[in-house]
């Protein structure tokens, strides 16, 4: 694992795509006064001996069913973990381990966590945007926008994605002004960016074309 804000850190690439040995994934933990917080998942041994370092997690969010296997029992196993996810998501995530709390629309969790549901790449996506004590805000967008080496992709997958709502979830995300947007899987070097208002804005952009 790596630190990468005072109160973020990385968890180790994962690779999930033999054939795609460029798609890597990553989990991230979030360090609170009320309870440290996971985003994704990871199945690295390596990476819960960390986080069991810097004082655990109460609990693990995922912003979509493609994040859900066999380390998720660990994980809850290990910590003691609450595993978090959209109710749409609940059955196939049940399926890997039991679902603590299924959420369903916009609210506020555990005082600072903004939950988005954002359907489209699956029917119960979620972003999650938190604004950081440390001065920065973070927004977890899973695998409904993300970036391709350069260009920002959509998550948009034929035969099970929903263009029309992929496309209303990323007009609402646009309207947002994160300072550092994260997705759950990358393609190339860059798994978490920096961004003015601008500059997001013209991602989702970019993101939204091939929907249009």
């Amino acid at each position: 694992m790596k630190q990468i804000y005072p109160d973020l850190w990385q968890t180790d690439p994962e690779h999930p795509f033999p054939g795609s040995p460029r798609v890597s994934t990553h989990a991230y933990l979030l360090l609170r006064n009320g309870g440290n917080v996971l985003f994704y998942s990871s199945g690295h041994s390596d990476d819960y001996r960390r986080i069991q370092a810097l004082g655990g997690i109460t609990h693990q969010y995922l912003s979509h069913k493609d994040e859900a296997g066999p380390p998720l029992v660990r994980i809850k196993q290990m910590f003691g973990s609450k595993l978090c996810c959209h109710r749409l998501e609940e059955k196939a995530v049940s399926e890997a381990s039991p679902v603590d709390l299924a959420f369903e629309k916009r609210e506020i969790h555990l005082g600072d966590i903004e939950v988005i549901p954002t359907p489209g790449h699956t029917p119960g996506s979620t972003c999650f945007l938190f604004k950081s004590p440390h001065g920065k805000s973070y927004l977890f967008t899973g695998d409904t926008i993300y970036r391709n080496d350069e260009p920002w992709e959509n998550g948009f997958l034929s035969g099970v994605s929903s263009k029309s709502d992929l496309k209303k979830s990323l007009e609402l995300l646009r309207g947002l002004e994160p300072d550092v947007v994260i997705s759950s899987a990358s393609i190339g070097p860059f798994p978490f960016t920096e961004m003015s208002a601008g500059e997001w804005q013209a991602a989702v952009d970019e993101a939204l074309r091939p929907l249009s």
